[in-house]
């Protein structure tokens, strides 16, 4: 089997009636998730932001969707006129692509992406400069308590950490009742 390196090529290996359902698949997800990236996943055009959101392949009669088993959940109702599994969508090659359904599927995913991303940064986190955030998480520094334990000089000795920081480090600390050490 093919290893495929962009969607552009995975696409190119079929045939021009499928190509134009693939094109106009790949089309919906891009204008759902612009900032999205696309991405060849399990040998499978795909679209990620944090992690992967939605797959998409193309089979000889039907297109495949794959929202992950979430996305098909939330949309059990919708999707029933479809054949479909746990983790699937089956589009037909015969019938047009149901771009608004796509759309609202990709955009479910792409939130609960964005949930799970911002339940794994702590929330001090988002009140610094993402340079400050990178600097922090090379240093291993993930919650109060292990910013605790650093000096203010050792903190700004860290690439991309500078003064401005500080004030907002110190409020978060001083919020749990923490201080950086002395």
């Amino acid at each position: 089997m093919k290893k495929y390196e962009s969607i552009a090529e995975y696409i190119l290996e079929f045939p021009k009636e499928i190509q134009e359902k693939l094109m106009e698949m790949n089309s919906i997800i891009s204008k759902a998730v612009p900032n999205a990236q696309e991405v060849i996943s399990y040998n499978m055009p795909a679209f990620k932001q944090h992690g992967i959101l939605v797959y998409f392949a193309a089979y000889k009669n039907h297109i495949g969707f794959y929202p992950t088993g979430s996305g098909i959940k939330a949309f059990t109702k919708e999707i029933s006129g479809y054949k479909n599994s746990k983790g699937a969508v089956q589009f037909s090659l015969t019938e047009p692509l149901p771009a608004k359904l796509i759309t609202r599927m990709v955009k479910f995913r792409q939130q609960q992406d964005q949930e799970k991303q911002d339940l794994l940064k702590p929330k001090f986190m988002s009140a610094l400069s993402a340079p400050a955030q990178r600097a922090l998480a090379n240093a291993g520094i993930k919650t109060l308590k292990q910013l605790a334990k650093w000096k203010e000089n050792d903190l700004l000795a860290l690439h991309g950490l500078g003064p401005s920081a500080l004030p907002k480090i110190y409020e978060a600390l001083a919020n749990e009742g923490l201080q950086l050490k002395q």
